[in-house]
């Protein structure tokens, strides 16, 4: 579609209790897709205590598993874009649901370690669902209100994994009072997730559409160009691949998103080993972490969008410049915190920051390439897990949660320098104003013609 009507067809504004409008079924609907999605790649973090014990887990077998719960994330992500381009984000999501709620609930007839851990790396997939969430989102709104949507969708689906480091122990302390024993509990609880997938999946395919206008296969049947291109799928991968800005965002969200995934797979252990916590309370300590989400994402993408009325592109890029300092300042003091109140202050300083930080680069995602947003999305979303699985590792050679942490401060801080390095053509920040600006001179228009309706 043009520039013009890509600006008349996409919400200029975001009508949070409304389901009415295809924009906003597909906003209400990637957030839950994305929660559920969340709930169910993390919730075996929480019950690790329980099964280490049950499997007889060493420290490099559990590194091992944190490190299969992201990894084959960083293939996948890269492959669902292109997918989203191709086929559109609406089959896209609801394959991926019913997929990846099969080893959901296969995790729960493992018997070894060994079959653990090839669970745990299919449960992985479904970390590529952020990836259709900001997809969608930002086919269905406008410029002035993208980095909003965007950061709102990702933080509320991101609060899934403060969710069940919370209620998975909750789960499994509801079962074993009932007289179940721990060991068929844990199994139990998570069948509950896989369910909620299936669910989920159901809805997605009522519900939402891939367009504004309708869905992808319809609207290319009736010849009507979308931002994809025409055809999507490889072609716009690569041509995301040759775009610079992509690379440098993927590394400021590996370092942002990626240490947000390696605190939701330690924290509840740490805790416990660290502080002695109780299994619930730890959950609870490490699901305070994840709950962050359901406002701080969303106060980055806020703010971004804010910052570019002054600043336009690059306002955008100071402000997730900034907000990585912030982050890699809070991972040095959290790291040294030596008593449970000192390190959940320092935890919740620092995810702030590292929430905000999230919403911030994504809020950017949809300006870098308009005619490849799928490739673009697909790889930086990939870096987060390049990220996640760096941690992984840093920490196997660490040897310390501490001691990963402290690392991974300096390492936050260095990557900030890749956020100032993203810069635009005046060409570009003409375009991308031009959209801008009509989509708030329409969202006025609106504004007028409904005040104008209900006084008339």
């Amino acid at each position: 579609m043009d520039k013009d009507r890509a600006v008349t067809t996409k919400a200029t504004k975001i009508d949070l209790f409304s389901f009415k409008t295809p924009q906003m079924r597909a906003f209400h609907l990637a957030w839950l897709a994305f929660f559920v999605s969340f709930f169910a790649w993390f919730a075996v973090a929480p019950l690790m205590p329980v099964i280490r014990g049950e499997f007889k887990l060493s420290p490099d077998q559990i590194a091992n598993i944190n490190i299969a719960a992201v990894g084959i994330t960083i293939l996948v992500r890269m492959a669902i874009g292109p997918l989203c381009d191709k086929f559109g984000p609406r089959l896209t999501y609801v394959w991926l649901l019913t997929l990846g709620a099969i080893p959901v609930i296969g995790i729960a007839f493992s018997t070894s370690y060994e079959v653990f851990l090839i669970f745990r790396l299919a449960i992985g997939a479904i970390g590529a669902s952020f990836v259709i969430t900001q997809f969608h989102t930002s086919m269905m709104f406008a410029p002035n209100v993208v980095g909003t949507a965007n950061a709102t969708v990702g933080g509320w689906g991101n609060a899934g994994g403060g969710v069940t480091q919370t209620v998975m122990p909750l789960i499994l302390a509801a079962l074993v009072s009932m007289g179940i024993n721990q060991s068929l509990g844990w199994r139990m609880s998570m069948i509950v997730p896989g369910v909620m997938m299936l669910i989920v999946a159901v809805l997605y395919w009522k519900l939402t559409q891939d367009a504004p206008e309708g869905n992808f296969k319809d609207l290319r049947a009736r010849g009507i160009a979308i931002d994809s291109g025409k055809k999507g799928g490889w072609a716009v991968f690569r041509q995301a691949m040759a775009n610079y800005r992509v690379w440098m965002l993927a590394i400021t969200y590996g370092a942002c998103f990626g240490v947000e995934l390696f605190i939701h797979g330690v924290a509840a252990s740490y805790y416990v080993s660290r502080f002695q916590l109780t299994l619930e309370g730890a959950g609870i300590a490490a699901g305070s972490f994840g709950l962050l989400a359901l406002f701080a994402r969303a106060l980055g993408g806020i703010a971004s969008d804010k910052f570019a009325k002054f600043g336009g592109l690059d306002a955008r890029t100071l402000l997730l410049f900034v907000l990585m300092v912030g982050e890699g300042v809070g991972l040095l003091l959290f790291s040294t915190a030596d008593s449970v109140t000192l390190a959940l202050t320092w935890m919740l300083a620092f995810g702030l920051f590292t929430h905000m930080a999230c919403g911030a680069t994504y809020a950017l995602v949809p300006f870098l390439d308009r005619k490849a947003l799928g490739g673009v999305t697909g790889i930086i979303g990939a870096g987060g897990n390049i990220g996640a699985v760096g941690a992984g590792f840093l920490l196997k050679w660490v040897g310390s949660v501490p001691g990963s942490l402290f690392a991974l401060g300096w390492i936050v801080l260095g990557c900030s320098l890749c956020a100032v390095a993203v810069r635009f053509s005046p060409s570009h920040k003409a375009s991308e104003q031009t959209l801008y600006d009509e989509a708030v001179a329409q969202r006025e228009r609106l504004t007028i013609n409904g005040g104008i309706a209900a006084t008339g």
